[in-house]
């Protein structure tokens, strides 16, 4: 009939669901530096999920994590980069340093390209 257990992981991974939005926002409130790092933000995710799905990140081998990215059995990077965005956008106090730069200079260029008084 087959490998119960590889039934069972099929299973949970496909049973398991962590809302995005909640997850992200309590990553970024209890870990600060994942607010200027998409990458750590993703892979702190990834792993939160993988715990949640009752798989042990330790345990996983590299192909295992592969397959389960191709077969869009890990949350999608683009959803949780927009969630990222979306909460920052909505919580100032969830934006990291790099937001508060990138903003400012970026919007300091924009008004004087287009004529208005820059004031610092």
């Amino acid at each position: 009939m087959g490998n119960n257990s590889s039934n069972i992981s099929v299973y949970k991974l496909q049973t398991k669901r962590m809302k995005t939005k909640e997850v992200v926002r309590e990553l970024l409130t209890i870990k600060p530096y994942l607010r200027d790092n998409d990458n750590l933000l993703i892979a702190a995710y990834w792993w939160k999920e993988l715990k949640v799905k009752e798989i042990d990140p330790n345990k996983l081998n590299g192909l295992e994590f592969m397959q389960m990215f191709a077969n869009n059995k890990l949350t999608n990077i683009k959803t949780i980069e927009r969630m990222r965005r979306k909460l920052q956008e909505e919580c100032p106090e969830l934006r990291g340093k790099a937001y508060e730069l990138r903003k400012g200079a970026v919007q300091d260029k924009w008004k004087k390209d287009l004529g208005y008084e820059v004031n610092k």
